[in-house]
């Protein structure tokens, strides 16, 4: 196992499976509590700061942002070359809305000041809703009680909504509460920490209109570069006592003020409805229009209808998704809050994808990276398959921009996706850990696949998924090259760089090579059946990328003969041809300085033997049937004491390929390491947001780890285990129009057809079908989860 230790234990928020409970404003925790209390619902994210923001002592980014929707800056290189990436792409800081500050008889509310009695504040996973309540009494003796609601619309992806009380305790009182928007900008220090985001977020727009109804704002900006249009727009009313309203602010932060005169134990609720319309999905003439008719349908509905809609919605997402664990309420809780930000993260209308801070904070700039295919689409795909088609839609939006990335590095042919991106350019700036991981094509490769084996989507691979799986695909012919060795031609793939960044710029990067050869693969059998299954789309693709008629014959040659590096005398696959021929790093030396990244030039990490995450292991769990389970178990060896875990993809692949070979043991310590990365704070970075990939991670650790799934052309295997401790496990996959629950206990291995006509499975090597008439089947007690050698 890494070194990795939890920086805050998230016991301070709680066991219970369902919520978070912060019972008190911690000013350390208050940056972390921001991103684990963040709300969204693919398109827009709230950070969970206070309504009354940086009044509260420790608030670190009080933001809000909208999924993709970014401004650009040149990236500056001292030393220029050919085709190095020219501009960045960030996400943006956009109009924070839930901005309200308050006052009782004259005396503002300041948490400094006064006191506070019954704080809490609940983050609710079963709804996705942040509430919040306290009693303040002032330092003349006043006595408040303050409550608030808040939810990010599931239904309603442009609109968010508060609900905010104060309510007069003892003795009648005069409140005020001011309700605004805030567009003012914000300073964000510039970091040489490339994990960060960019400086020039906090300021990227630039207000072109504004205007006012009554209690209603919107105003419109302009990103200064990118040219995108926003409309932010507020309504708010207030019932409860007499109230008076009129408009207060500057120009960069509109607001309205009520005052209202409430009696003893009398309650002033303010209702506050916030929409974003940006031009990234609606014409510019129509965006401050939309706005204004979503505000209006939105004070119709009212806030308990809007969390209604919300409830419905969370309600059919846990049926679809949730893993339950009996046995360990921390863990239950971990995998809620993984599974309840994967679904807040993700993009829905084909034109965004999902950041790998989702959209809690601005970290990696919101950049969309491989970790959406390889660690998060599969959840989606058996959760909300139609959620995961939309994810490989965008790629295909920005296929021409990955055309454009292929020439540039002199492909003739085919296209090369980004390695990070928002809108489809290239925007990493440092190459050797970017541009030269070109193993993105095959990741992105391999979630098609994965989704028409699992969907049979034959209409999406006609109109889209061919296009984009043969595109792909023509970059390794023209990046790689046939080159002898020991005798017998092998088609190698020279200066690239695989998943492990600590290694950088090799030739024959196993990963690479072993996902290279499943793609060129994967793309012959496409062109074949569609030549045969639909001739028509198949001369449109063939006219629209000028397909030559022996390309596809061309691509299994090249996969046929692809050198995948093996080390006979170790019984190891190297990483890459240079790897073993380096020196150990000696990660138990107590002078190690970690995360390497943030402590070593990179020519000193790259000249030793030291990984900073998984890369033939997770070549071995992608393409698992190609290879012996005592392959895995050497691999497993070797690596295992080279890998530092710095990055958060890296403990779920290990935790899941230990459990298969049978370290139990070492599979519930990276399970256990992964699944509360961000609620422990493991990598001492969740200030900036959340880790999505290994919050993708951990449900891969129950169901590929201990439920042992893998997919074998669209039909699920499984070898059950129950680890130690656990009374059961319980999941449901989608697959093959089809939805099954798993269920792991004491008694056995119990599975169940919810949905569909049929379903064919293999429970350990045992083909089961599942049919309307018989829909269950169980299997005695499965093997426990205890450490044994696996054997060939």
């Amino acid at each position: 196992m890494g070194q990795l230790m939890p920086i805050f234990s998230s016991q301070t928020l709680g066991h219970e499976s369902w919520r978070l409970v912060e019972r008190t404003h911690d000013s350390t925790r208050a940056g972390l509590h921001e991103t684990l209390f963040a709300l969204g619902n693919g398109r827009i994210g709230v950070r969970g700061s206070h309504e009354e923001g940086n009044l509260w002592a420790g608030t670190m980014q009080d933001s809000v942002f909208v999924n993709g929707f970014h401004d650009t800056e040149a990236i500056h290189h001292p030393e220029g070359a050919f085709g190095l990436a020219s501009q960045n792409q960030f996400l943006v800081d956009v109009p924070n809305g839930k901005l309200i500050r308050w006052a009782v008889d004259g005396e503002a509310f300041d948490p400094r000041t006064g006191s506070i009695e019954n704080y809490r504040r609940v983050y609710d996973m079963r709804e996705a809703s942040l509430c919040r309540s306290f009693v303040w009494t002032s330092p003349m003796g006043k006595r408040v009680s303050v409550q608030s609601r808040r939810i990010v619309c599931m239904e309603r992806p442009q609109l968010y909504a508060i609900e905010f009380s104060l309510e007069a305790l003892d003795e009648a009182a005069c409140v005020t509460i001011d309700s605004s928007l805030d567009a003012r900008g914000k300073s964000v220090t510039a970091t040489d920490d490339p994990r960060l985001g960019s400086a020039a977020a906090g300021n990227a727009l630039l207000r072109i209109d504004a205007s006012r109804d009554g209690d209603s704002i919107v105003l419109a900006h302009r990103t200064r570069h990118s040219g995108l249009l926003l409309a932010s727009a507020v309504a708010q009313q207030v019932c409860g006592g007499t109230a008076t309203s009129e408009p207060i602010g500057e120009p960069d932060c509109p607001g309205t003020r009520f005052r209202v005169q409430l009696a003893a134990n009398e309650r002033a609720v303010l209702t506050k409805y916030c929409a974003l319309v940006s031009s990234m999905e609606t014409p510019a003439s129509q965006l401050a229009r939309n706005a204004a008719d979503l505000l209006r349908q939105a004070r119709s509905s009212g806030f308990d209808k809007l969390l209604a809609e919300q409830c419905e919605a969370l309600d059919r997402w846990w049926q679809d998704a949730d893993v339950e664990i009996e046995g360990d309420e921390l863990l239950q809780q971990g995998m809620h809050f993984n599974l309840l930000h994967l679904l807040q993260s993700a993009g829905r209308n084909g034109r965004t994808n999902i950041a790998a801070k989702g959209v809690t904070g601005s970290g990696y700039d919101g950049h969309y990276f491989w970790d959406t295919e390889i660690y998060i689409f599969p959840v989606l795909l058996h959760t909300r398959p139609e959620l995961a088609r939309k994810l490989l839609e965008f790629r295909f939006h920005t296929l021409d921009a990955a055309r454009a990335r292929a020439r540039e590095l002199n492909h003739p042919r085919g296209a090369l996706f980004p390695w990070r991106t928002i809108a489809g350019g290239e925007c990493s700036a440092y190459f050797p850990a970017g541009t030269a991981q070109i193993h993105i094509n095959a990741d992105i490769a391999h979630a098609v696949k994965r989704y028409w084996e699992a969907t049979g989507d034959d209409a999406f691979m006609a109109s889209q998924g061919a296009e984009l799986v043969f595109e792909t695909a023509r970059i390794w012919l023209s990046h790689g090259a046939m080159s002898g060795r020991d005798g017998v031609e092998n088609f190698q793939l020279h200066t690239v760089t695989g998943p492990d960044e600590y290694t950088a710029l090799v030739d024959n990067n196993f990963y690479t090579n072993a996902m290279a050869q499943m793609h060129l693969r994967f793309a012959h059998e496409v062109a074949h059946w569609l030549a045969n299954a639909d001739p028509a789309a198949a001369r449109r693709v063939q006219l629209r990328i000028d397909l030559d008629v022996d390309e596809p014959a061309r691509w299994r040659a090249a996969a046929d003969l692809m050198y995948l590096p093996y080390d006979a005398e170790l019984g190891i696959h190297p990483q890459d041809d240079s790897f073993l021929s380096k020196p150990r790093w000696d990660l138990s030396a107590p002078n190690t300085k970690r995360p390497l990244l943030l402590h070593y030039h990179p020519l000193v990490i790259y000249r030793h033997q030291v990984c900073k995450q998984t890369d033939v292991l997770l070549a071995l769990l992608l393409l698992g049937e190609q290879f012996t389970l005592a392959d895995k178990q050497r691999d497993f060896d070797y690596y295992e004491p080279l890998t530092t875990h710095d990055s958060s993809l890296s403990c779920c692949i290990f935790g899941i390929v230990a459990s298969e070979v049978g370290y139990a043991s070492k599979a519930y310590d990276y399970f256990v390491e992964g699944v509360r990365t961000d609620l422990d704070d493991h990598h001492g970075n969740t200030v900036n947001g959340v880790h999505t990939a290994a919050m993708a991670g951990a449900w891969h650790g129950v169901v590929a780890g201990f439920g042992g799934l893998r997919m074998q052309r669209g039909i699920p295997a499984f070898a059950p285990q129950l680890p130690n401790g656990w009374k059961r496990y319980a999941f449901k996959l989608k697959t093959g129009g089809a939805q099954l629950r798993v269920c792991v206990d004491h008694l056995g291995t119990h599975y169940q057809l919810i949905h569909g006509a049929e379903l064919s499975l293999v429970h350990r090597g045992t083909a089961v079908l599942l049919t309307r008439t018989a829909p269950r089947a169980s299997f005695p007690v499965p093997t426990p989860l205890v450490d044994e050698r696996a054997t060939a």
